[in-house]
């Protein structure tokens, strides 16, 4: 008798464990459901967060400490005859007037004319916003060293902004669009290089700090997480 409750007392302490076991399992695979579900959402919130905590930095007139490591970096180690040339050919990616004749030669080339005003409304829509936030924070530019004039606020960094928004939303519609997994991979790569590459020349140029370059670079996820969420509910997918 002794024997036979010491065996089913084993026997119910293995089954709570495996109940247990399980429970843990079904609560690891409901996070992941759901982290899968709602990962743009959640980077949305991610990057909104970031940018906020930034943004009343500069709202507040405080030095970040990312702006000082930034400039001693490219004043100190990166500066020189070989690679300004290349910073201010770069930096032209990312401009007003090359991107509007980009968007334009985009619109004629694409057969789907819907793709095609979405990628005119997202550079229009990206602009205004980047314009109304520099109007709302009017931090100044950088003045420790400037290798090219610009006017206008500083943060967020216009060039920065409207490139991760412009090229970032090109990036989505080939991960969509593209069948060919070379050219689609090959042309996101690149894109995702060039938007670094934009952002970097910013600063290298002395005309933005870190925080601005960063600062547009978060907002502008933000902003592409809801973009394309409404682009997909009332335009390419009606």
């Amino acid at each position: 008798m002794k024997n036979m409750q010491q065996f089913l007392g084993k026997k119910y302490k293995i089954s709570l464990y495996y109940r247990k076991d399980e429970g843990k399992i079904m609560m690891k695979e409901k996070v992941k459901e759901f982290i899968v579900k709602n990962l743009k959402w959640i980077i949305l919130f991610i990057c909104l967060i970031g940018f906020l905590s930034i943004a009343e930095d500069v709202f507040n007139k405080e030095i970040v400490n990312g702006d000082i490591v930034g400039y001693k970096l490219i004043s100190t180690f990166l500066i020189s005859d070989f690679a300004t040339p290349i910073a201010k050919f770069i930096t032209n990616f990312g401009g007003a007037i090359f991107l509007a004749v980009l968007t334009i030669i985009l619109f004629i080339l694409i057969k789907n004319k819907k793709i095609g005003v979405s990628i005119f409304s997202n550079l229009a829509i990206i602009t205004a916003l980047n314009q109304l936030l520099k109007n709302i924070l009017q931090r100044p530019r950088p003045t420790e060293y400037r290798i090219i004039e610009e006017t206008g606020y500083s943060f967020p960094s216009g060039h920065s902004m409207i490139s991760m928004a412009f090229y970032g939303y090109l990036i989505y519609l080939i991960y969509k669009y593209v069948k060919n997994k070379y050219v689609k991979w090959t042309s996101m790569v690149l894109l995702s290089i060039l938007i670094c590459s934009i952002g970097i020349s910013r600063i290298y140029l002395g005309v933005h700090y870190t925080s601005d370059v960063l600062g547009g670079f978060l907002i502008s996820i933000s902003y592409l997480v809801m973009y394309i969420s409404a682009v997909n509910k009332f335009l390419i997918e009606k």
